[in-house]
């Protein structure tokens, strides 16, 4: 009661207030108060007015291929370099980029400075000295061997007399037990075993001959082509130095050319752990480079290297794909993005990847029924970049549902998906329908 009172007077403050007001004041409240019921009321008839409209799509048959994708680089063109360790000023070039050249073939000439003078003459006197203990070894091998037959035919000699062999020709068991013919014996093995070691030496010395030689060619003043192919890379004309007087670079092996050989690139990709199990030997992959944007190249895989690399925490397994054509634009470590075909299956039945959402470990698609969204299990296939199969649980021209829109009679909004999350207007099939409930 107490309240009531207290209320009652409070009112009867403010009718005394607003009888002694001015007709303006009076006016103003009158304003505020119409504003704020227009305010309501157009609130809550624009609330009424919402409706939720859908992106909607149908449900095609056609053909998905899943691959999988991966970047990486250029391991090889198919490119040989001739190299040099002599230095000195460049005399003749005999030869320009794209020249076809056979392996010998003259690249450049030059003048070698002191240092290139040593080293060329240290080159020769250890080749020299490689070519004198081949030809010891040669006469050691020699002696060993004629050593070997004698001792081997003083004891074929003494195994095939009677006192060592029974008159039908079998081995004297009884008389082989003494030590003359042992000796014999021992003394043509151990002479076997020395000609068998130093064969091994000879065998060495021969190997050091070879690595001597080519050191002695990599010092010589005419720098020759490696192989057979086509020069590039020339960077060097009359006049320039190759090479550098500090003593520090003396043995440094400098490319004076590149020559193009016959055969296809060959690049190198990382997978990730997902994708390294279902990547094998012989799939078919398309390539293509950053450099060369307007191009794709096909080719095959040739390995994966199962054992991986891990570099800060991410563990990569490289894939080595060779492609089936060259280009003279393709050069080593430019950047590669290839897709490797995994499978491919026709005439099955597709929806956006986005329509797919997976909940306890189900897949499941929003299809719209007479304007009413409901859930369907589906059973998935493969998977590409925009599209899943689906095996189960729909057919060829059902609606799906890709995204929502909530609208009104004014303005049009994207908002959530039916589901929590896997919607934004994903596109497939027939393309995006926008269907309004109750229109």
């Amino acid at each position: 009661m107490k309240i009531f009172k207290t209320l009652a007077s409070k009112l009867a403050v403010f009718r005394k207030w607003f009888c002694k007001t001015s007709i303006v004041i009076k006016g103003l409240l009158v304003v505020v108060v119409a504003a704020v019921a227009i305010l309501i009321y157009l609130t809550l008839r624009s609330s009424s007015n919402k409706k939720v409209s859908y992106q909607t799509t149908k449900v095609e048959k056609g053909m998905i291929i899943s691959s999988v994708s991966a970047s990486g680089s250029v391991l090889s063109v198919n490119i040989m370099s001739a190299n040099t360790k002599a230095t000195g000023i460049v005399k003749t070039v005999y030869v320009k980029d794209g020249d076809i050249i056979q392996k010998g073939d003259k690249i450049l000439d030059l003048d070698l400075d002191f240092q290139g003078q040593q080293k060329y003459a240290a080159a020769w006197a250890s080749y020299q000295s490689a070519k004198n203990n081949l030809e010891s070894a040669k006469t050691s091998s020699y002696t060993l061997q004629s050593d070997m037959f004698t001792k081997w035919k003083t004891f074929f000699d003494l195994s095939t007399n009677s006192t060592y062999q029974n008159s039908d020709g079998s081995p004297n068991y009884t008389n082989r037990a003494l030590a003359e013919f042992h000796v014999s014996e021992d003394n043509w093995l151990a002479s076997e075993a020395k000609y068998k070691q130093q064969q091994a030496v000879t065998n060495q010395v021969q190997t050091s001959l070879t690595s001597s030689y080519l050191e002695y060619t990599q010092t010589m003043p005419t720098i020759t082509a490696p192989t057979d192919g086509t020069i590039t890379s020339l960077m060097y004309a009359p006049g320039m130095m190759i090479g550098s007087l500090d003593t520090g670079s003396t043995t440094s092996n400098v490319k004076v050319a590149t020559i193009k050989t016959e055969g296809n690139p060959i690049v190198s990709v990382n997978l990730s752990e997902i994708d390294v199990s279902r990547v094998n030997s012989d799939q078919r992959a398309t390539v293509t480079l950053d450099s060369i944007p307007d191009k794709t190249f096909t080719g095959k895989v040739i390995g994966v290297d199962r054992i991986g690399s891990v570099t800060s925490g991410v563990t990569q397994y490289p894939s080595i794909i060779q492609l089936d054509s060259s280009s003279g634009q393709i050069l080593p470590n430019m950047t590669v993005t290839a897709k490797i075909l995994i499978d491919r299956k026709d005439n099955v039945l597709l929806v956006p990847s986005s329509a797919v959402q997976i909940q306890d470990q189900q897949s499941y698609v929003q299809t719209l029924v007479d304007g009413k969204a409901r859930s369907v299990l589906v059973e998935t296939g493969l998977t590409s970049d925009t599209q899943t199969e689906i095996v189960s649980g729909l057919k060829e021209g059902d609606t799906i549902i890709t995204g929502s829109l909530s609208s009104n009679s004014q303005t049009s909004q994207t908002t959530s998906s039916p589901f929590s999350s896997g919607f934004g207007g994903g596109r497939g099939g027939g393309g995006n329908v926008i269907r309004r409930i109750g229109d």
